[in-house]
């Protein structure tokens, strides 16, 4: 699920990149390596969720998504249910893992 929510938001946060250029008046190297990098940065992340500290990775994406706010005040909200969806599908994707797990251990027990 945190995966699904990083592939989005790098699509809504690449498309800021225009946004920038021609509403907020940001310069186009700055509002390429801000916009189209945190894009590339939510598609690797996407990908590194194996590793634990991707997760927390992910969070600070989201702050990141939130700072955008400040260029573009649409991306406070844009950023913050990003930033909801993020959270619920890490204490959701925790929560599967461990009743799967405990499931597991169940059947082990029961099945030696």
């Amino acid at each position: 699920m945190c995966a699904a929510v990083l592939c989005l938001e790098a699509i809504t946060i690449g498309l800021t990149t225009p946004v920038m250029i021609t509403i907020a008046d940001v310069s186009v190297g700055t509002a390429l390596f801000v916009g189209l990098g945190l894009a590339v940065v939510c598609l690797l992340l996407a990908g590194m969720l194996r590793a634990s500290w991707a997760y927390a990775a992910g969070y600070a994406v989201q702050v990141a998504a939130l700072a955008l706010g400040f260029v573009i005040p649409l991306m406070f909200l844009l950023g913050g249910i990003f930033a909801a969806l993020w959270a619920t599908a890490d204490h959701l994707g925790r929560k599967i893992e461990r009743e799967k797990a405990a499931a597991w251990a169940a059947y082990r027990a029961e099945n030696p």
